[in-house]
């Protein structure tokens, strides 16, 4: 055969594999319930949807279980594309679980439900939620709304010009900048491949209105991601090429004038080769042409806080900017500028350390009434909840002194030893609110969150309630965003990461793991009312 006769056979051949794979993709979209008018997913999946009794809006994070094992958990609007063919139209148990919710329980102490999922006949499941807060969404993430975008409902978020190919990510950071709001998160997980980013991910969104139901938080975000244009991937934002080894954490991110009165961004970082050994820290500002934060100041490995860390509070006092920083005690401040903040001697501590102490253990400083000696001063560190609560336990500080180890309401003598939190101003209560996680909690290491109440942000927070639990699972680093009240401050929202780490239990929630989960509180709800009417009596 001559070459023109081959070349003629190749097309030929060429054009019938084309024909075949067009054929083939038409019958899949058949199949999968797909046409030229749009997506129609709901001809093959019945739905299954979990709702809050209360507020009749759909569960997150609500896993379903067969007798057999499938497990399948909600998406951000509660839903559950269901098609298992052998158990359409048939009735199926479910074990139902969710972190601080209660679904119905049988005679046997069973907790679930028999339902008959069936194409067309959506089944509605009401659970009672026993958490003073509620889980609204999944912040980060791929598929936070898959369920519901296979069963034909519209997406109730907008396109994201860059989605950032995210798969997890850890720890969040968040500060207005420029007339938007900058998130800056830790570690950062990708779909194609194990390792991911691991110096810091970043990405803007809209400041939402307080009065707009348009851009109520309740459904997530669009994250606009600073991504490599190469991949569409999250890029570093602070990528430090001069020093490869080690991932880099900013933390503390702010906004602070320079010396020209331009407000620049501002984070503390940390470069580590793991959790425990750091290789490097200082103070990192953000070019805003490059959209890159830049190591600004290096701070000796041997200083222990005089650096941001701990979201921060803009406090005036007698006409004066003050930075106070602390997770979550507010117990480290530094006049709240740019100059101030790169300079270690400018930064102050809270402390009640006693003046002759020369390290660990630090003894208290305390009255000849047992009371502690508080006083800002540049010598000694802070005193933490950590602190506090070992000198509770040793009996060297009275637990109703404490300031930042507030007492559960009806334990006694009991105190909470605080994780990472935030103190953020509160205009419906004209109070200062703490949100903070456990260390050491009953239900889990990391999960359990409390609420405290004090005039002024550097406490004393007497009494705390817990608001969240998470059964023997992880929600860290939990931050508290006042940029997102609503209601005049009645309704507030914090997020954390919610993740098995830490936990003891090597379950990982499908999608969820390693990923940021938003709540929100009433700060009228009866209960916590209740729980404020109570302490003020007790005082």
């Amino acid at each position: 055969m001559g070459s023109a006769s081959r070349e003629q056979a190749q097309l030929r051949g060429g054009r019938l594999r084309q024909l075949c794979g067009l054929l083939f993709l038409v019958n899949w979209l058949h199949e999968v319930g797909l046409s030229a008018d749009g997506p129609d997913f709901n001809r093959r999946w019945a739905e299954i949807r979990v709702i809050d009794r209360e507020s009749k809006r759909g569960v997150p994070l609500v896993e379903l279980e067969t007798v057999n094992g499938l497990r399948f958990v909600t998406d951000n609007a509660g839903r559950i594309a269901f098609c298992e063919p052998g158990l359409l139209d048939r009735e199926v148990f479910f074990h139902l679980r969710s972190h601080g919710y209660e679904g119905p329980k049988d005679g046997f102490g069973f907790v679930g439900v028999r339902i008959t999922p069936s194409i067309g006949k959506p089944v509605e499941i009401e659970v009672s939620r026993q958490n003073m807060a509620e889980r609204l969404c999944r912040l980060t993430g791929e598929g936070r709304y898959r369920d519901s975008l296979l069963l034909g409902h519209r997406l109730p978020l907008p396109e994201s010009p860059h989605p950032g190919l995210v798969a997890g990510q850890d720890s969040v950071q968040a500060a207005i900048h420029r007339g938007r709001i900058y998130w800056f998160w830790g570690d950062t997980e990708r779909m194609n491949y194990p390792l991911g980013l691991f110096r810091m991910a970043g990405a803007t969104t809209a400041i939402p209105s307080p009065d707009d139901a348009s851009s109520d938080p309740v459904n997530g975000f669009a994250y606009d991601y600073f991504v490599d244009p190469q991949t569409g991937f999250a890029r570093a934002m602070m990528p430090l090429p001069e020093r490869p080894e080690g991932v880099v954490w900013v933390e503390s991110v702010f906004v602070a004038p320079d010396e020209q009165g331009a407000d620049r961004l501002v984070g503390g970082y940390s470069r580590r080769q793991g959790l425990a050994t750091a290789l490097e820290q200082g103070i990192a500002v953000f070019d805003d042409e490059q959209q890159i934060f830049k190591a600004a100041r290096q701070v000796p490995l041997s200083e222990t806080w005089r650096m941001p860390k701990g979201p921060p509070i803009v406090l005036n006092e007698a006409g004066r900017n003050w930075l106070l920083f602390g997770s979550p005690s507010p117990n480290v401040r530094v006049p709240a500028t740019l100059s101030a903040v790169l300079d270690p001697s400018a930064y102050e501590a809270l402390t009640c350390i006693h003046a002759e102490s020369r390290g660990e253990p630090w003894e208290p400083d305390l009255g000849p009434d047992g009371r502690p000696n508080w006083r800002w001063q540049r010598t000694l560190p802070p005193t933490d909840s950590e602190m506090e609560h070992h000198w509770i336990q040793q009996g060297r500080l009275k637990s109703e002194y404490a300031r930042f180890c507030p007492r559960e309401t009806g334990a006694g003598s009991t105190c909470i030893q605080l994780h990472r939190g935030s103190v953020r101003w509160n205009d419906f209560l004209q109070k200062w609110i703490l949100i903070a996680g456990q260390f050491g909690g009953k239900e889990s290491f990391l999960g359990e969150i409390w609420y405290s109440e004090a005039d002024a942000p550097t406490g004393p927070f007497p009494v705390a309630v817990k608001i969240v639990t998470h059964r023997q699972q992880t929600f860290y680093n939990v931050v508290q965003h006042a940029f997102l009240d609503r209601n005049a401050g009645r309704t507030i929202h914090f997020e954390g990461t919610y993740t098995n780490e830490f936990s003891g239990n090597s379950d990982k929630t499908p999608r969820y793991n390693y990923n940021q989960v938003l709540y929100r509180l009433a700060l009228d709800n009866p209960r916590l009312s209740d729980w404020r009417a109570a302490n003020t009596r007790k005082k």
